[in-house]
């Protein structure tokens, strides 16, 4: 018995239709306090860790505000990469269908020519990487004066001096009375500060940490000297059935651990700020159909990824702080999905582990390999 939420109901039909496929049984903490805020037109800046649903909660009273007879640009979703605005876009497919309004995606590194067919059908929503959206706009082929909208997705990366001047640019050429919402996994006060600089008297939203951390996500980890990480985590990549991301936090260390992992003859994908276009499409492709067990990461990388199914999040390098343990680990149990965050530490590492845990207050539990399986380290 599905428990549908009362906004829906109040919705236009294509977008209670998409719900009721769309198989949720109820709404998240974040859909039900952001899309009231939406709804009644204010500018929002909202906060909620990672996979909880941030993405439908502007989507939603976004798609009911769109005039689909209006065949120009009504809503603008910016986002800092690439995987994530194209994930965005998906989104916008799956959600618009039936109702006559399109989407479009722009991105850095992809085929201008291609994208100015794009802008030649109107789409009603565009969703872009800044500097391209910005290049578009300056070129005059991407028209921005009906814009009522702007959404600024993980927000706290869009709100960094390299992409703050482009976005302050490409808000003054939309309409005078627009709506400016802000999602993000965490709102820093340097972060909340500049953005009501771009907005107008913003309603602050936050869902608190420990509303995602209660989901089904089991938090292990293993105690091991710093040069036998790569071993656990090849006992990690043979463990059947795990679709993962394990985290590092720089690409020369990914470029050893492949080259070691290589050599052992296990083929894994890498996602770090240097991969082309090409290759990260490629490793996210192996990753999502089963054909590598796991993708090496950096956070700047695997920033927004939503990778359905995924199982596994490995800390291969400990995560520096909570936020940074938030973000990682947000990558599976989405949407109340089962997950394991797995933490390969040293024993000084240990320590920081637990402190870290109790700040989130969740249970950690230390764990060995022993024939293959993973069992509790006391056994």
């Amino acid at each position: 018995m599905t428990d549908t939420p009362a906004f829906i109901n109040t919705m236009k039909p294509f977008i209670q239709t998409a719900w009721e496929k769309s198989g949720f049984s109820r709404s998240t903490p974040i859909q039900s306090k952001a899309i009231p805020v939406i709804t009644a037109g204010k500018d929002i800046l909202a906060e909620s860790p990672t996979g909880t649903g941030k993405t439908l909660a502007y989507l939603l009273p976004v798609l009911e505000k769109i005039d689909p007879e209006h065949k120009s640009a009504q809503v603008l979703i910016m986002a800092s990469s690439r995987e994530l605005v194209m994930q965005i876009a998906e989104e916008v497919r799956i959600w618009a269908e039936g109702s006559g309004i399109t989407g479009a995606s722009f991105i850095g590194g992809a085929n201008v020519k291609r994208q100015l067919e794009k802008l030649k059908k109107h789409p009603q929503i565009i969703v872009g990487t800044p500097g391209r959206v910005y290049e578009l706009i300056m070129q005059k082929k991407m028209k921005m004066h009906e814009v009522k909208t702007i959404v600024l997705d993980e927000g706290d990366q869009l709100i960094v001096p390299e992409h703050m001047g482009t976005i302050q640019n490409i808000i003054k050429t939309t309409l005078k009375d627009r709506q400016v919402l802000m999602f993000s996994a965490t709102l820093p006060e340097q972060t909340e500060k500049l953005a009501r600089d771009l907005t107008n008297e913003p309603e602050v939203v936050r869902v608190d940490k420990s509303e995602k951390m209660e989901s089904k996500v089991d938090h292990i980890y293993f105690v091991v000297e710093r040069r036998e990480k790569a071993k656990i985590l090849e006992k990690i990549t043979r463990i059947e059935g795990i679709k993962g991301l394990a985290f590092l936090n720089d690409i020369a260390e990914i470029t050893v651990l492949k080259e070691k992992l290589d050599y052992k003859g296990i083929k894994l994908g890498v996602l770090h700020g240097e991969s082309n276009k090409m290759d990260r499409e490629k490793a996210l492709r192996h990753l999502r159909s089963g054909k590598m067990p796991l993708l090496l990461a950096t956070d700047v990388a695997a920033r927004g990824l939503d990778i359905k199914g995924l199982t596994t999040v490995v800390h291969a390098d400990m995560a520096e702080n909570v936020d940074q343990y938030v973000h990682r680990s947000g990558r599976t149990g989405r949407a109340g999905a089962d997950g394991t965050v797995i933490s390969i530490v040293t024993e000084r590492e240990e320590r920081e582990l637990k402190k870290l845990a109790r700040e989130l207050d969740i249970t950690l539990s230390k764990k060995t390999f022993y024939g293959g399986e993973i069992v509790d380290a006391q056994r």
